[in-house]
C-alpha cells in the first residue's frame, strides 16, 4: 500500500552514508561474480534488509526513529552500484583480453562507468511516467513489488532472523574462499577425465558457494538451461569433436583445450543469435518507448508538484546529458586520437543509449532486472558498431577500442536504466520522492564508478590466470573480444564453430516457441544455454544444485503464500554467500598484492579431494535447511 505522507524523514546524512558504503559493497561483490559466473544478482532486497537493520540499530543508539523511506533511499543507492558492476565487467576487461590494455587505465574504466550510468538515469527519467505510471495493468515489475514488500515487512518485524541469514551467509561463503583459495584445505573443483577411444570425457564441478547462491536466486527453470548449455559443450560436443589421442597423458588438459580454442564459439554463434531475437522480441517495447519522447512532458518548474511525483527538473537533466555526451565524446578522442571515429561513435552512443534505455526499462517491468537480456542488447551493439565502423573503413586497434567504448557507454546505460526503473517503482509502491531517488542514483553510480577498475585490476593481477583464466572466465568480455578481433583484428573466428552455434541457437528457438504456444511453465530460454556453453562445466553444477533446492523448497511450500516469501529466507542467506565469497576474493587478492600469497600446508591431495567433498555435501544440506521457511523446519 502506498504511503503519501511527506512528513516521514527520507533523505539525510546517515541514509547517504550508508547507501554509497553499500553501493561499493554490493558493486564489488557483483565485479568478482560477474567475472566468475558471467552473472550478476539485484542487489535491492538483501540491501534493503541491511539498510533497515542498520537504520534500526541507529536509531536504538541515539533514540531517532527510522522510516520505510530511508531504508528504500539506501537499497536505491547500493543497488545503483551492483547494476554498475554488470555494465563495466561484461565490456571493459576485453579490452585486457585483446591486448590494447596490459592493465586497466584507472581514469578511463571510471570515466565510462560514470558517463554510462549517468547517461542511463537521465535518459529514463522522461519515460518514468509511460513505463511506471501509465502502464501498471501491462507492467508488473515483479522484483520492484517484491522489494517493496519487503520494505513494508521491515516495518513489522524485528529483522532478527533476515539479519541471521545474512551473516551465516556471509560467514559460510567467506570460509570457503579463504580455506580454498589460501590454506589450501579444500579444492577449488573436483574433476576428472577419461579417455575412450578417441574421445574426451570430462566431469567436474566448482566448489563454490556464491555459485550455489545464484543457482537459488536464478530458480530452477534457468540454472536447468545453464546445465543443458554445459552439456552441450562439455557432455556431448568435446567427445563428439574426438581428438583425444594426443591427451592421452593428461584428459583433462584436453578437454580444456578443445573448450577454449572450439567449443566455446559455439557459445559465442548462440550468443549471437539470443542477442539479436531479444531485441527483437521486445519490439513492441520499443515503439512504447518511442512514443515517450510525445506523450512524457518534462515541467520545468517542479515546485507545485507531490513529492512522490516530481522529478529532476528538465534543465538539470538536459545539462548534465548534455556534459554526459561532452564527456564521452573526448573519451573517444582520448582512446582512438581519432576526430572522426570520436564523432561517429558518440553520434552511435546517443542514439542505442537510449534506444536500449527504454528497451531496457520496459522488460524490467515485464520480466524483472535479473532477467533483462543486456548481454543480448551489448551483441547488438558490438555488431551494429563494429559493422558501421568496418564499411566505413576503419581498422586495427582504433576500430575495436571504438567498438568496445561504444558497447561499454551503452551496457552500462542498459544495465543502470533498468534499475532506476525497478528502483522507482519500489519507490512509487512506498510513497518515495522520486527525484530524491534519482539524486541518490546518480550519487551511487558516482561513487561505485570509482571502484571498478581498481577492483578489476586487483582480481586480474592476483587471480591464478587472471581475467580470462578458468577462476575468472569473463565470459561476456571474452565474446565481445572476439567479436571486436573478427572485425579489426588479426584474430581469425573459427567460424565453423560459430556457424554451428546459430544454427543451435534456431533450433533452441525454435524448441522454445513450441514450449510457449504451449503455455508451457519451463521455457528454453536462449541466452542461460548460450552461457553455459560458453562458461566452465564445472560452474553449472552448482548453479543447477542450487536451482534445484529453491524448487524443493517451493514445491512443498507452494500453498502457503508467496513465492517470493517462502523463498526470503533462502534469498538472503544466498545473498550472504555471495558476499561473502566475493569480499573474500577481493580481500585475499589484496593480501596477494602486498606479497602474501597463501599458506602452504603440503596436504596430501587425496586426503583434500575427499575433505572437499564431504564438506561440501554437509555444506549444500545444511544451507537446505537453512533457506527453508521457519514453519518448515519446526
Amino acid at each position: 500500500m502506498q504511503n503519501n505522507s511527506n512528513s516521514l524523514p527520507e533523505l539525510n546524512l546517515r541514509v547517504i552514508a550508508l547507501g554509497l558504503l553499500l553501493s561499493v559493497i554490493m558493486g564489488s561483490a557483483n565485479v568478482y561474480l560477474g567475472l566468475k559466473a558471467g552473472m550478476t544478482v539485484s542487489a535491492s532486497i538483501p540491501a534493503a534488509v541491511v539498510g533497515m537493520l542498520a537504520l534500526k540499530y541507529f536509531s536504538r543508539m541515539n533514540g531517532t526513529s527510522t522510516s520505510i523511506l530511508e531504508a528504500n533511499q539506501i537499497q536505491t543507492a547500493a543497488s545503483a552500484g551492483e547494476s554498475l558492476a554488470a555494465g563495466i565487467i561484461f565490456t571493459m576487461p576485453a579490452l585486457i583480453l585483446i591486448g590494447v590494455w596490459q592493465s586497466f587505465d584507472i581514469f578511463l574504466t571510471t570515466a565510462i562507468a560514470f558517463t554510462g550510468g549517468l547517461l542511463g538515469i537521465l535518459f529514463m527519467i522522461p519515460m518514468r511516467q509511460v513505463f511506471i505510471l501509465k502502464n501498471e495493468d501491462k507492467l508488473p515489475y515483479p522484483e520492484g513489488l517484491a522489494c517493496a514488500s519487503v520494505l513494508e515487512a521491515g516495518q513489522e518485524d524485528s529483522q532478527s532472523d533476515s539479519a541471521a541469514s545474512i551473516i551465516k551467509g556471509s560467514l559460510i561463503g567467506a570460509t570457503f574462499k579463504g580455506l580454498i583459495s589460501f590454506f589450501g584445505i579444500l579444492k577449488g573443483n573436483l574433476e576428472t577425465a577419461i579417455l575412450i577411444s578417441n574421445r574426451i570425457f570430462f566431469f567436474g564441478a566448482d566448489i563454490s558457494p556464491a555459485l550455489l547462491a545464484v543457482g537459488f536466486i536464478v530458480r530452477l527453470n534457468v540454472a536447468v538451461l545453464i546445465f543443458i548449455g554445459g552439456s552441450i559443450g562439455w557432455l556431448i560436443g568435446i567427445p563428439f569433436l574426438g581428438g583425444g589421442l594426443e591427451y592421452a597423458s593428461h584428459p583433462a588438459d584436453g578437454a580444456w583445450d578443445i573448450w577454449s580454442t572450439k567449443i566455446r564459439y559455439i557459445g559465442v554463434g548462440t550468443m549471437v543469435v539470443g542477442g539479436i531475437t531479444s531485441i527483437f522480441k521486445v519490439r513492441k517495447g520499443l515503439i512504447d518507448a518511442i512514443k515517450v519522447l510525445r506523450k512524457s512532458q518534462l515541467i520545468s518548474n517542479q515546485s507545485d508538484i507531490p513529492l512522490e511525483e516530481r522529478n529532476i527538473s528538465a534543465r538539470a537533466i538536459n545539462t548534465f546529458s548534455l556534459i554526459a555526451i561532452f564527456l564521452v565524446g573526448g573519451v573517444y578522442f582520448y582512446i582512438t586520437n581519432h576526430l572522426v571515429i570520436a564523432a561517429i561513435t558518440t553520434i552511435i552512443m546517443i542514439i542505442m543509449a537510449f534506444f536500449f534505455t527504454a528497451v531496457a526499462s520496459y522488460i524490467v517491468g515485464l520480466v524483472g532486472n535479473s532477467n533483462s537480456p543486456v548481454s543480448g542488447m551489448t551483441i547488438t551493439a558490438v555488431l551494429f558498431t563494429g559493422g558501421l565502423l568496418y564499411v566505413f573503413g576503419f581498422s586495427g586497434t582504433e576500430g575495436m577500442i571504438a567498438t568496445l567504448g561504444v558497447a561499454a557507454i551503452v551496457c552500462c546505460a542498459a544495465c543502470t536504466s533498468g534499475d532506476v526503473c525497478n528502483d522507482l517503482k519500489t519507490g512509487q509502491i512506498v510513497g518515495a520522492s522520486p527525484y530524491r531517488q534519482q539524486i541518490m542514483q546518480i550519487a551511487g553510480i558516482a561513487v561505485a564508478s570509482v571502484v571498478m577498475a581498481p577492483i578489476m585490476q586487483l582480481l586480474h593481477e592476483n587471480t591464478p590466470g587472471g581475467i580470462g583464466g578458468r577462476e575468472l572466465s569473463a565470459p561476456q568480455a571474452g565474446l565481445f573480444a572476439s567479436l571486436a578481433k573478427g572485425f579489426f583484428g588479426d584474430g581469425v573466428l573459427p567460424w565453423n564453430m560459430v556457424l554451428i552455434g546459430c544454427g543451435l541457437g534456431i533450433i533452441i528457438l525454435f524448441i522454445d516457441s513450441i514450449l510457449e504456444s504451449r503455455d508451457n511453465t519451463f521455457r528454453l530460454h536462449l541466452m542461460p544455454v548460450a552461457v553455459g556453453i560458453y562458461l566452465p562445466f564445472g560452474l553449472s553444477i552448482p548453479i543447477l544444485i542450487g536451482g534445484i533446492m529453491a524448487h524443493f523448497i517451493l514445491s512443498k511450500n507452494k500453498l502457503r503464500g508467496d513465492p517470493e516469501n517462502i523463498l526470503r529466507r533462502g534469498i538472503l542467506m544466498s545473498s550472504g554467500l555471495i558476499a561473502g565469497e566475493s569480499l573474500m576474493g577481493i580481500l585475499l587478492a589484496l593480501i596477494a598484492g602486498a606479497g602474501i600469497k597463501n599458506l602452504n600446508l603440503n596436504i596430501d591431495p587425496s586426503f583434500v579431494s575427499g575433505l572437499t567433498l564431504i564438506i561440501s555435501i554437509v555444506t549444500v544440506y545444511w544451507v537446505f535447511i537453512q533457506a527453508k521457511p521457519k514453519s518448515l523446519n519446526n
